[in-house]
């Protein structure tokens, strides 16, 4: 089971919670026992997991990656100009494995799953593979 999320962000940089919509297919599908899969198709956005409940982890890490890695840097020569991006990106990652179990993420209390925008806003995609 394969399903295509499709995801409007709103800033150049934005963590978005999609807990919810990866736990609403796993109810749909009525998944028992597996894992998930959640993917990222884009080379300048991400999926990780991190905490969902004080919304300054978000704004921090967000900043943090500002700092390591600027937007404007003198010696980037990417012709787009989003080198850093690109970078944060790769830093997060493309996809997250997650285990299902009592038809449930298996996510720590304070867990969620986030697509990361790094490049926009943009419309953006990602997948979520049932296992």
């Amino acid at each position: 089971m394969l399903k295509k999320f499709t995801i409007q962000t709103d800033k150049r940089d934005q963590m978005i919670d999609v807990t919810d919509k990866v736990q609403e297919f796993l109810n749909e599908c009525k998944v028992v026992e597996g894992a998930v899969i959640v993917y990222c198709p884009h080379t300048t956005a991400g999926i990780t997991i991190n905490e969902n409940a004080d919304p300054d982890v978000k704004r921090d890490m967000i900043r943090r990656f500002d700092e390591v890695y600027p937007w404007a840097h003198k010696l980037d020569r990417h012709f787009e100009g989003n080198t850093a991006a690109h970078m944060k990106a790769s830093t997060v990652g493309a996809s997250q494995y997650i285990i299902v179990t009592n038809e449930q993420l298996l996510l720590g209390t304070w867990q969620g799953i986030y697509f990361c925008e790094f490049d926009g806003p943009r419309t953006r995609t990602f997948y979520v593979k049932i296992i």
